[in-house]
């Protein structure tokens, strides 16, 4: 079986990082975690030093944003196979690190995904929103769909090849290294049926309607940035996929 190294991104994460922490704790395969922090001033740190036992390496320093960490932690891993969990996610059970290690058991895929549940951050056994990804289709892309990111798991080697996260994308860094890697590059992925990630509701790109609008603009440049065109109506689909999901709770 693979090896699999997971990077968690923090910034004042208090009131959810023990939680996102234990799910990794107690899954059924070794994992390589690493944590890195962008200079947190409430409790977080107490916290990682709880956990100290569990996390390979943790870094504590001044960064340019969450993306900026996933960076730091990319290169920092050395797991076959990376994940990445933020702190308001978790994993629902012990085995979901050993299904997608099962994944790349074929040596022919060099990605997978699976499915999103959006609960809430009161009362994380309530779902609010319920996101089904499906089997991947590299046109669905030009009808708004994408793979949610916190259930995107990659052979390391992709990132070596091909980069990471654009920082100048702002909350499209995510959709742009997916067009990159699934659509320009046509990696080989598979999905995986299933939910692999808790996701407590928030989010900065729909925070507003001018967090909202930003947001588009940022994905129309994660199309141009690639050399791709997307369709007339590419990129009011993507927000509008959403709507679906608020109104299934799987």
């Amino acid at each position: 079986m693979p090896t699999i190294s997971l990077i968690t991104a923090t910034w004042n994460a208090a009131d959810t990082l023990a939680h996102c922490l234990e799910s990794v704790a107690s899954q059924t395969v070794p994992v390589e975690h690493v944590l890195i922090d962008g200079g947190s001033t409430d409790a977080t740190l107490a916290i990682v030093e709880h956990y100290r036992p569990v996390l390979a390496q943790v870094v504590s320093e001044p960064d340019r944003g969450i993306y900026d960490a996933m960076n730091k932690g990319i290169a920092l891993v050395t797991g076959e196979v990376v994940g990445i969990l933020n702190a308001d996610d978790f994993y629902p059970h012990p085995q979901v690190l050993e299904r997608v290690l099962a994944c790349f058991e074929d040596g022919s895929v060099e990605a997978c995904y699976g499915d999103l549940r959006y609960v809430d951050g009161a009362d994380i056994s309530r779902t609010v929103r319920f996101w089904r990804a499906g089997e991947f289709d590299r046109k669905r892309f030009y009808h708004g769909w994408m793979p949610p990111h916190p259930t995107f798991f990659v052979r390391r080697s992709l990132y070596e090849r091909y980069g990471g996260f654009n920082l100048d994308l702002g909350s499209a860094a995510d959709y742009e290294l997916m067009l990159r890697f699934l659509l320009r590059h046509g990696i080989s992925v598979r999905y995986i049926p299933e939910v692999l990630v808790h996701m407590r509701t928030g989010g900065v790109s729909n925070a507003s309607l001018k967090n909202r609008l930003k947001a588009n603009r940022n994905d129309r440049r994660a199309w141009e940035v690639n050399g791709l065109k997307p369709y007339p109506w590419t990129l009011t689909m993507k927000p509008l996929r959403k709507v679906g999901q608020w109104l299934t709770n799987g």
